[in-house]
């Protein structure tokens, strides 16, 4: 009898591509999509996996393993794919050899992501199918089916899942790993090489295989068909059918594995059995938009949001039109998210605060810059966009106007995309200061090496990325590294770098203080000596609280060393009285 456990989304993914048969694997972390290749790491003998600097590159690694012939994917969020979208929209047109699959999260609710971007509407406007499934055991089963299809219409896969789905649980039947051949590569420049000429005949023979595929889904077992009640009628899939089996437990359900392309005939015989139609799907109307291109008579969006997640009471409510009662919760204060303990950002936000300087952010920890006390970050786009936006605020302005500005981004960001970035500032003749807030990891999604930190996803030893050196590599004539909790040095440089008339990088080396599991050095603060000035406080660290008389408490339970509320006290109140072992 073959085992079962119980899986995350993100687990089962991975369990999948090891019985696919998957031999490459490349992704750059992004929250809902990271553990993927977490988990994928376990299969190493068998497959190969890797961080990339970003996600186009990501893609294109998987694009070159599958052309060579073996079954191969890429992982990312939903923006990654943005970063994607140019390989993205040409292998479309080219096609595969060895099966090819893109893994992309969405995030309906916006738990860590910048948008709600909805993943379907960039595969469709790629032509590039996608599949979706609604549990930790369809998301095995699934990925596996994804490879077949893919291989046996020479397409790409996009590979949907949600925040949801990727941290929840479920049962998982494990069997054997698939060990598939490679496919034999065979040269094929009309297929492969994506110049105008070949791009138009290409296009031709992906709208030809697309028609295929879609009359295939009317007959594909991921698109399955559960008739009770005719009086309504539900087509959904992803999570949101387990809302609707919830809330909904006695209606008909067409429930799609496969969302685009969309199974006509299937939707338009079970339209056809039932009285009222409604489409439950999180985010944009996708299913919803072409089943009443159809003329198909359906109730979407006009009673369901385009904003968020679903649930089970929210289509009790839309559908039922019933008055759920829901118990309050109960009374707690607000946590919003904030700076570790020992952050190494925190000491710089504090002196850009004492500055008086504006941020330029980016997408990282450092982000949490925008919330009190620090409140210095003052504009967060995207992934390495701190740079541009700070090169482009002086090209509109001129210097004048920067010289109150800075431009933050981590380590693994700028190796992301913000190299580039600093590239343009060099070459246009900028002026403006960057900061690179080293943490040497890739923090945010939880603690990923990138190419400056010498280690591979897969644990193997590599050469580092030496940041500095890249950065006079593209011209930058004036790059300092500074500890960040020395913020008397650090004052001092960001004060000099920001009167110079040329490109400045100041690099704030210092490690995330989550990578250090040894025992930190422990500080206390004497009431005694107290003077309620408030200046430990302002950096907002976590540990530090204020008695009822004002004077200053330190949380040894939080404290993490880092000594940065005892280089502002000015009286001696708060004494290291511990030394990590």
């Amino acid at each position: 009898m073959a085992e079962k456990v119980i899986m995350l989304g993100n687990e089962a993914i991975a369990r999948g591509a090891y019985e696919a048969g998957v031999k490459v694997s490349s992704a750059y972390p992004g929250t809902p999509s990271t553990e993927i290749s977490e988990y994928l790491v376990q299969y190493k003998e068998d497959v190969y996996e890797e961080w990339a600097p970003n996600e186009k590159v990501a893609a294109e690694v998987a694009v070159g393993a599958s052309i060579s012939g073996v079954r191969a994917m890429a992982c990312m969020k939903h923006v990654g794919l943005n970063v994607a979208a140019d390989p993205l929209y040409s292998v479309s047109y080219m096609g595969v050899n060895g099966g090819l699959v893109l893994v992309v999260a969405d995030d309906p609710g916006l738990y860590s992501s910048q948008n709600e971007q909805d993943t379907r509407m960039v595969a469709r406007a790629a032509q590039i199918p996608v599949i979706e499934p609604s549990d930790s055991a369809e998301a095995k089963d699934f990925f596996k089916t994804a490879f077949e299809l893919s291989e046996k219409y020479d397409r790409p896969f996009i590979f949907r899942t949600t925040t949801r789905l990727a941290h929840s649980q479920g049962l998982v039947e494990l069997q054997e790993r698939n060990e598939v051949p490679d496919k034999e590569y065979v040269k094929n420049i009309r297929k492969n090489v994506m110049m105008p000429g070949n791009a138009r005949l290409r296009h031709v023979e992906i709208e030809k295989r697309n028609q295929e595929l879609a009359e295939a889904a009317n007959t594909l077992p991921i698109n399955t068909l559960e008739m009770n009640d005719t009086s309504i009628g539900v087509i959904t899939s992803g999570i949101p059918y387990q809302y609707v089996k919830e809330a909904l437990p006695n209606v008909s359900v067409l429930k799609l594995g496969m969302v685009n392309p969309l199974p006509r005939k299937m939707i338009e015989d079970f339209a056809a059995k039932v009285d009222t139609l409604y489409i439950v799907e999180e985010l944009d109307p996708v299913i919803e938009e072409q089943v009443k291109s159809w003329g198909i008579q359906a109730i979407g969006k006009e009673i369901f949001t385009v904003q968020g997640e679903y649930s089970a009471n929210m289509l009790r409510t839309a559908v039922l039109k019933e008055e759920v009662k829901v118990k309050a919760p109960a009374e707690a204060p607000q946590r919003p998210p904030i700076l570790c303990p020992g952050c190494p950002h925190r000491s710089v936000y504090h002196v850009l605060n004492k500055l008086k300087l504006h941020a330029a952010g980016d997408i990282g920890c450092y982000t949490l810059g925008a919330v009190a006390p620090l409140s210095v970050v003052d504009t967060t786009m995207c992934m390495g966009s701190s740079i541009s936006t700070l090169h482009g605020m002086e090209k509109a302005r001129g210097r004048e106007y920067i010289k109150d500005w800075v431009a933050v981004i981590g380590d693994s960001t700028f190796l992301h995309t913000g190299v580039n970035s600093l590239m343009n500032m060099v070459y246009n003749h900028a002026s403006g200061t960057v900061m690179i807030l080293d943490n040497s990891t890739t923090g945010m999604t939880g603690h990923q090496d990138h190419a400056a930190t010498g280690k591979t996803l897969m644990g193997d030893p590599t050469y580092a990325i030496d940041i500095p050196a890249l950065c006079k590599a593209l011209g930058v004539k004036n790059v300092v590294e500074v500890n960040a909790f020395d913020i008397s040095l650090l004052e001092k440089t960001i004060k000099e770098e920001q009167a110079k008339e040329e490109v400045s990088v100041i690099i704030t080396k210092s490690p995330c203080v989550l990578l250090d599991k040894s025992k930190k050095p422990l500080y206390i603060a004497h009431e005694d000596k107290c003077k309620k000035c408030g200046m430990c406080m302002k950096p907002g660290c976590p540990a530090m609280t204020k008695n009822v008389d004002g004077t200053i408490h330190i949380d040894d339970t939080m404290c993490t060393g880092c000594g940065l509320c005892e280089t502002l006290c000015k009286f001696d109140a708060i004494e290291l009285v511990k030394v990590g072992e």
